[in-house]
């Protein structure tokens, strides 16, 4: 099975699809987990794409204690996941997506390309979808917990397509 390319990704107002996916560092992890305290991103990536290897750094950013959740959903196996982890220094988990299954959540929340980001309230609605790179979107997420996720000498583009 592959990713449906004839959908369009879940957009503010949709109710996120329940899900349960493997951990990179073992057991799994479902969607109500997730989102059981409080608001958290999801972002979808592969380890190949040059625009999830330019906005995960940022995203790393966020992950700070008190601010909002950040896990990542990788459509790749787990070497590579953990290699690409390594490069860039990611330490919010990472989910697996894997291609053996049909990447069933990726297919869920209709991905048409990565990164996608949505941000998923506790009640499972998504309340923010980012698309590609959005150097805005990805401002507001920091000034949302106080945090300076794109600072003065990042020189990075406005937006991105993925």
């Amino acid at each position: 099975m592959r990713l449906f390319r004839n959908r369009a990704p879940l957009e503010p107002g949709a109710h996120a699809p329940a899900f349960t996916l493997p951990r990179l560092d073992g057991g799994e992890t479902p969607l109500a987990q997730i989102i059981a305290n409080g608001p958290a991103l999801l972002a979808f990536f592969k380890v190949s794409c040059p625009v999830c290897q330019l906005a995960f750094p940022f995203l790393e950013r966020l992950n700070q204690p008190g601010a909002i959740p950040v896990y990542g959903i990788s459509q790749n196996d787990a070497e590579d996941t953990r290699a690409f982890a390594r490069h860039l220094g990611i330490t919010f988990p990472l989910l697996l997506d894997l291609q053996s299954t049909g990447f069933p959540v990726s297919n869920a929340f209709g991905i048409t390309n990565v990164p996608t980001i949505f941000l998923v309230e506790p009640d499972g609605s998504i309340s923010q979808t980012i698309h590609g790179w959005d150097k805005q979107q990805m401002a507001a997420l920091g000034a949302r917990n106080n945090i300076a996720v794109i600072r003065a000498d990042d020189r990075v583009p406005e937006r991105k397509p993925g």
